[in-house]
């Protein structure tokens, strides 16, 4: 599948660079990263207006307003935005996942090799977009339907779940980080830099 794809990238035009992708930086990683954070932004607003009572301006020379409304609104918009960049997200990775060519013999700080470690991440990925999906229309039925007259918009099974996703996402962005740290799977333009290669530099 690796040689099929790089293959049907040349055809295209698409050279592979030494980074082993036909681009400078590696997507996945940086959508990774926003994915999460605002997943994260999410649910610690709705935290916030569930268990605080804000309704008067936090910094009065500034006039910003702060009331629980505004703090579920936040909440709802980046979980929003967390579940629609997750499928680009996801999306990059395999893309990149399929291109990738890691060491063997090596093993991670957990005892994995690549192969097993890609996959891992792989289905975990894929299981974090549809749990991220599913509090999206969870929370999206709470907002408009369910709870939409009440003053906790936020459920507290949902929240509860929120935070176990959370850490559910340290254990699967470590598993993404060991690939990228300890098994070299497509450096980055700065880290070949380092090891005196041209991250501009065609593969041949």
């Amino acid at each position: 599948m690796n040689q099929i794809l790089i293959d049907q990238l040349k055809q295209l035009g698409l050279e592979l660079g030494v980074n082993g992708l036909p681009y400078r930086f590696p997507i996945h990683p940086n959508l990774v990263h926003l994915s999460i954070g605002l997943f994260i932004i999410g649910i610690t607003f709705d935290i916030l207006g569930t268990l605080f009572r804000l309704d008067h301006a936090i910094f009065r020379f500034l006039a910003i307003p702060a009331t629980r409304d505004n703090l579920y609104d936040v909440a709802w918009f980046n979980v929003l935005a967390a579940s629609v960049m997750s499928f680009f997200t996801v999306l990059f990775g395999f893309f990149e996942m399929l291109l990738a060519q890691p060491p063997v013999n090596i093993k991670s700080a957990w005892g994995l090799e690549a192969g097993p470690t890609m996959l891992l991440h792989g289905v975990g990925g894929v299981l974090l977009l549809v749990m991220m999906v599913a509090m999206t229309v969870w929370r999206g039925f709470q907002r408009y339907s369910w709870r939409k007259n009440n003053i906790h918009q936020a459920q507290w099974s949902y929240l509860l779940i929120g935070v176990l996703i959370m850490g559910y996402m340290i254990i699967h962005g470590t598993l993404g980080a060991q690939l990228g740290a300890e098994f070299g799977v497509h450096s980055t333009a700065a880290r070949l830099v380092q090891q005196g290669e041209n991250p501009n530099q065609v593969l041949k």
